[in-house]
């Protein structure tokens, strides 16, 4: 794989058919909501929660963070989608911001768990795990369009990036670090460790509608694993984003809600204890 990455230049587009375009990017974030679905019936079913109301809350869940996640990414890059509206809804170019989609799929959850007077933590604790393995999939959509990759490395597994598409000052670099491969093997690594803590705290609780409010746990787990992921990525990729006294936004945000997370994590944890 690691020759392949090497020798290959990906193209964004899988096929086409009459005017009808199929890109890697739309497949992928299909793929990755097919499988973050699939977690989280999984998961459901283990605790006696039936696969109709996981499917009814994902619907709102699955459009909200899409949407969460678009509207995210347009405000990163304002002054571009301000200059060519007609690109605001081209999503299969890609552009779609992790933190929007948290964002949105945290509203779509919490809106439905006060309607049903379910718990929202254990709803967010189902979805983490999920979350992070479409994060996993998905990813690989940023390889064929070309996009959010890293420094350039003369490492064997560096891939290779069309002129086209490389930012101002390394035009005459032909390798780059996988970003893409780095975040998604991370991020399979996350989902595996939150499926674990996830059975591993749920152990023995029964459904849904006989629980007290979920501790959040594995949701506050996440957040503070991704926000590291996010971190150590963010050192390494050279594409364009807003600056925060000379530091990328994305890593105040994850330094945000990693500082935040924690202190949830600590808050949680103590009330356990007086419990």
């Amino acid at each position: 794989m690691i020759t392949f990455l090497h020798n290959y230049l990906p193209q964004p587009i899988l096929f086409k058919l009459g005017f009808i375009e199929v890109h890697w990017y739309g497949l992928l974030v299909v793929l990755g909501i097919i499988g973050a679905l699939s977690a989280v019936l999984f998961l459901a079913r283990k605790q006696n929660i039936t696969s109709d109301e996981v499917i009814n809350l994902g619907f709102y869940a699955i459009i909200s963070g899409l949407l969460g996640a678009r509207i995210y990414a347009v405000f990163l890059d304002l002054p571009y989608y301000l200059n060519n509206p007609w690109e605001i809804p081209a999503v299969w170019h890609g552009g779609l911001a992790i933190h929007g989609a948290i964002i949105g799929g945290g509203l779509a959850i919490l809106i439905y768990a006060i309607k049903k007077k379910q718990s929202v933590w254990l709803w967010l604790d189902l979805a983490a795990p999920s979350l992070a393995l479409a994060q996993a999939i998905g990813r690989f959509g940023n390889y064929f369009n070309q996009e959010v990759f890293g420094r350039p490395t003369s490492l064997p597994w560096g891939i290779p990036i069309n002129p086209f598409n490389r930012p101002p000052g390394f035009e005459g670099f032909a390798y780059f670090h996988p970003t893409f491969l780095y975040e998604s093997g991370l991020n399979l690594l996350n989902f595996v460790l939150l499926a674990v803590l996830f059975f591993w705290i749920n152990k023995g609780r029964s459904e849904i509608r006989d629980r007290r409010s979920g501790d959040g746990m594995v949701f506050l787990a996440y957040l503070i694993n991704y926000s590291v992921i996010r971190i150590l990525m963010e050192l390494l990729r050279i594409d364009q984003t807003p600056l925060v006294m000379g530091i990328r936004w994305p890593v105040v945000a994850s330094v945000l809600i990693l500082i935040s997370s924690l202190g949830g994590l600590i808050f949680f944890r103590r009330q356990a204890a007086i419990r």
